[in-house]
């Protein structure tokens, strides 16, 4: 598929959409944010995949392959906010307006796996979630979320982290493996999922919960496959590329916008995550977060040669962050 921009545009521009190829060694150059990836698998590279004990947490799901021509393709939405003013007019009409926007997209893009990044799917399409600082309030918490959409969906490959792993609020790292074929051994791609927490805690005397990702999120396979990360909030070393001028984007990183913010007290609290991704994961193509329901550009943070994108906002709320 060629890298085209395909745009779902609705009366926020809830959503735009992007698309872009990755070999399992390299990504393409990117100029625009990617919430639809198109994944271009190596057949080479393939022999050069060693068994690391069992990456298939899903041994009673179908498994997650690529295409016959070598490709996988996903979308991604971000930021729906459902459930936004139930007592208005606008609050139901904008869920009814979001969800009839990915019955649209979803035949139409027809992908191989669906992502909802943060703040959250509908059709016959595996899908996985990671969760934002609004799934974290008074009355609901993302292992409360995880667990409710596994009870609905048969499709979604979600689940919470092993014990221990995530910190307070922030059960939700996990990965999900992409493999060549139904017959491969070895998975070609793993799909990382980050709980970058935020939001406040359950009842009465709620307090703010951290949004960062956790540094006990330090484990998981360190195999030379390829790689994509999923997390809400992004890092703190996307400020690196904020330090020049906004040619990618017209939009500014607001307070909140990274997951340590800009705030100095928070300075670095993310900075064991961020360096346990690339210290554990060596093929890491691309981080894509949301958050920033403005943003939608892509760039390459040249410290460790990774591609950050942002994804816009997919929900008809119109908020700008």
């Amino acid at each position: 598929m060629p890298d085209t921009l395909t745009p779902y545009s609705t009366a926020c521009d809830a959503y735009f959409m992007a698309v872009f190829m990755v070999t399992i060694l390299s990504l393409r150059q990117l100029v625009h944010a990617a919430p639809t990836a198109v994944v271009k698998h190596n057949q080479a590279s393939l022999g050069n995949i060693r068994a690391s004990g069992n990456l298939n947490p899903y041994p009673d799901k179908p498994r997650i392959t690529f295409r016959p021509d070598g490709t996988f393709k996903i979308t991604v939405f971000s930021d729906l906010h459902f459930g936004e003013g139930p007592e208005t007019i606008w609050g139901p009409e904008q869920d009814s307006n979001s969800t009839r926007l990915m019955r649209k997209v979803l035949p139409e893009e027809k992908p191989d796996f669906a992502v909802i990044n943060g703040d959250l799917i509908t059709g016959e399409i595996p899908f996985a979630s990671s969760h934002g600082n609004h799934d974290n309030q008074v009355n609901i918490t993302h292992l409360e979320e995880i667990i409710r959409e596994r009870q609905v969906s048969s499709f979604s490959y979600t689940r919470s982290a092993p014990p221990g792993v995530g910190g307070e609020g922030g059960p939700g790292n996990y990965w999900v493996p992409v493999y060549a074929n139904e017959e491969g051994q070895h998975p070609v791609l793993i799909l990382w999922f980050f709980d970058s927490r935020g939001g406040f805690s359950p009842g009465e005397n709620s307090i703010a919960v951290p949004d960062w990702v956790d540094s006990s999120t330090e484990w998981g396979p360190a195999e030379s496959r390829g790689a994509l990360a999923f997390v809400h909030y992004s890092t703190v070393s996307l400020l690196e590329l904020q330090l020049f001028p906004l040619t990618l984007s017209k939009d500014t990183l607001g307070q909140g916008s990274t997951q340590a913010t800009t705030q100095d007290s928070d300075s670095g609290k993310d900075e064991p995550f961020w360096n346990a991704l690339n210290r554990y994961v060596k093929n890491l193509h691309a981080v894509i977060s949301g958050h920033d329901h403005g943003n939608e550009w892509c760039s390459r943070e040249t410290a460790k040669n990774v591609i950050f994108c942002f994804d816009k906002h997919s929900g008809y709320r119109c908020m700008r962050d």
